[in-house]
């Protein structure tokens, strides 16, 4: 495509017009980023390229030579709004910058953008497997409610608050910080947008990716997920503990951790974040080589989230 574009004039159309454009646009768009959603992101960095876009082509105009039938007001303000127009075709597209800033963002609102986009697995399972369970199930998460068994809303801030209180309860008990559960039930589930569903139990409330072994004797939520065998990740079919309420899943958690021996260390590592990680891994918690530096970064992601005792219990997370 040329971008002599029919005239060389400058983009200097009424700024009272790009600023009422803008400003619908925005309105939308602070609507949307209030539910700190993926489509949020994505539409962000859409009007980010659109915007980069824009001013690209006209640093072009204004590299042309002023010459022409169009060079007036006129014509500027007809260039103007072709540009505009043409920015907003042009981004999006695959492959372009918009998918760049989408994936910035998606870390920045989730913590952990690779519990969600990359495979990472919790004892053989990673949030994209579990969010393709959960949609062929036709299971989906509402927004939060009283209730300890509803749906947990998607989010990192809505996760955390939604969760807190159990929490916080399951650590004045079990001596595990408040926060390192949030973080590590945050980074299993993709910030409650990957939960464990199938279709015979339906949502699991299993927030850590505990598996059934055959000392379980309660409900079993069979499905396929990712294993890494020698860093090599494949596909299996697994069956995780099924649980009652979110608040029975922090109670089973704390429970595993501390009567098992093969999390000793990682008990006495409760003053740090990163060194808790590395011990669960070191341990075998997780077959994903990666998982210690994700699940660090996102225990310390609650600490601007949380409130109270929880971001008291975070604020040694720091290595």
């Amino acid at each position: 495509m040329s971008l002599s574009l029919t005239s060389s004039a400058t983009v200097s159309a009424s700024s009272s017009q790009q600023l009422a454009v803008d400003a619908r646009s925005l309105n939308a768009l602070k609507l949307q980023a209030g539910q700190n959603t993926p489509e949020a992101a994505k539409e962000a960095a859409k009007q980010f390229e659109s915007l980069f876009m824009r001013e690209m082509i006209k640093s072009m105009r204004e590299a042309t030579m002023k010459a022409g039938l169009l060079d007036g007001a006129e014509g500027n303000m007809a260039n103007d709004m072709f540009d505009q127009q043409l920015s907003v075709q042009m981004s999006g597209r695959p492959g372009g910058l918009s998918e760049a800033i989408q994936r910035q963002l998606t870390k920045q609102m989730g913590g952990d953008a690779e519990a969600a986009l990359v495979p990472g697995s919790t004892l053989g399972l990673d949030a994209s497997s579990r969010f393709r369970a959960g949609a062929a199930s036709g299971a989906s998460a509402s927004r939060a409610v009283s209730d300890a068994s509803a749906p947990a809303p998607k989010g990192r801030e809505n996760f955390v608050q939604h969760h807190r209180a159990a929490a916080e309860r399951v650590a004045q008990e079990s001596g595990i910080p408040a926060s390192f559960m949030l973080g590590q039930a945050g980074h299993e589930t993709g910030w409650g947008k990957s939960e464990i569903r199938s279709k015979e139990t339906g949502n699991s409330f299993n927030l850590f990716g505990i598996k059934a072994g055959r000392g379980w004797t309660g409900k079993v939520a069979e499905i396929t997920t990712t294993e890494y065998v020698g860093g090599v990740p494949r596909k299996v079919t697994a069956k995780f503990r099924a649980y009652d309420s979110y608040e029975d899943s922090f109670k089973d958690y704390a429970k595993l951790i501390n009567d098992n021996p093969r999390y000793e260390k990682a008990r006495g590592k409760t003053h740090s974040a990163v060194a808790y990680a590395a011990e669960l891994q070191k341990a075998g918690y997780a077959t994903d080589p990666q998982y210690a530096s994700k699940l660090s970064r996102a225990i310390q992601s609650t600490v601007g989230v949380a409130p109270t005792s929880v971001a008291r219990n975070a604020s040694n997370t720091q290595a």
